[in-house]
């Protein structure tokens, strides 16, 4: 069956697109090899809203079939960013072909010595993709995404937390603002004015509240002895999946070390837990990262590589 590609349109292609991230992330049997939903929300009111604020109708496209289903998707993640969706029971060598083509032509970054840019994330074990790329003039880049996972069907340890600090849902008023401050400090510890910046207006994180999967319960702080947030994870349930992810977990570096994020996510994990979640993901890149993770039960995980091209 012909397949025509046509750039995003409007809001009702968000809710196609959500649909058909489910139906594929359930084909797949929860392996991570199109986006879930969160992930895409998550770009859409974070990463592209506040930081990139790319034109969807520029960096989204759609193969459809005659009758109109979505056979792939090809979007952005960052700018030079491609990742490529596609429906299993679609999926060629023709499709892949005219993906990473489309990639590089729509999707490439511009850099300031006049050449371009262009990455496309691959599962480590699509031989075929990779080979692909390879022929493209693709080189494999050393910084993969560790896709990692844990059944909530083994036991969950309780959390335990130092005398003092509390772990409970994010409130609003001044808890958000040092939420916002928190966030600046965890993932910016050498650049004071963006933890200031994000205290002086919450109008992004208020961006990432209106996602369809944002849940205030599962918008998790802990809070030091003086009541300011020491750490954080937000947390993203697809009931129709019955996934939880965590995406992001953070520590504010002056209480770092004192095993927050892990009593974070274990406290996150029960909650998942009791509404009904049978699996929970976390993706994460630095050694850091995959430690706490890994410590919290997210010891299985799939591999999804950068490949670059640079002309």
């Amino acid at each position: 069956m012909p397949l025509k590609c046509r750039p995003y349109a409007n809001e009702a292609d968000i809710w196609r697109i959500r649909a058909f991230l489910r139906e594929t992330y359930l084909l797949n049997d929860r392996r991570e090899l199109n986006w879930q939903v969160y992930r895409f929300d998550y770009w859409r009111r974070h990463v592209n809203a506040n930081l990139e604020k790319m034109r969807l109708e520029e960096v989204v496209f759609l193969w459809e079939t005659a009758d109109g289903r979505i056979a792939a998707v090809l979007n952005p993640d960052g700018r030079g960013d491609a990742v490529l969706q596609i429906h299993p029971a679609w999926a060629s060598s023709d499709l892949q072909a005219e993906m990473v083509a489309a990639a590089g032509e729509r999707l490439a970054r511009a850099n300031e010595d006049g050449t371009r840019t262009v990455i496309v994330w691959t599962d480590s074990r699509d031989q075929a993709r990779r080979a692909h790329l390879e022929r493209c003039g693709y080189t494999r880049g050393d910084w993969p995404e560790f896709q990692r996972r844990r059944s909530l069907a083994v036991p969950i340890p309780a959390a335990v937390l130092p005398d003092g600090y509390t772990i409970h849902p994010l409130e609003d008023g001044l808890e958000l603002l040092e939420r916002c401050y928190a966030s600046g400090l965890a993932f910016h510890p050498d650049e004071i004015e963006i933890a200031l910046e994000n205290r002086a207006d919450v109008s992004w994180y208020r961006n990432i509240q209106a996602a369809p999967l944002y849940r205030r319960d599962l918008d998790l702080v802990c809070l030091a002895p003086g009541g300011e947030v020491a750490a954080f994870a937000t947390i993203w349930f697809d009931d129709v999946t019955r996934t939880g992810s965590f995406e992001p977990v953070g520590t504010v570096p002056a209480h770092q070390r004192r095993g927050l994020g892990k009593a974070v996510m274990l406290a996150g994990l029960a909650r998942l837990a009791e509404i009904g979640a049978t699996l929970a993901t976390v993706g994460s890149y630095s050694e850091a990262a995959g430690g706490l993770y890994a410590s919290a039960g997210f010891t299985e995980y799939d591999l999804s590589e950068p490949w670059i091209k640079n002309w």
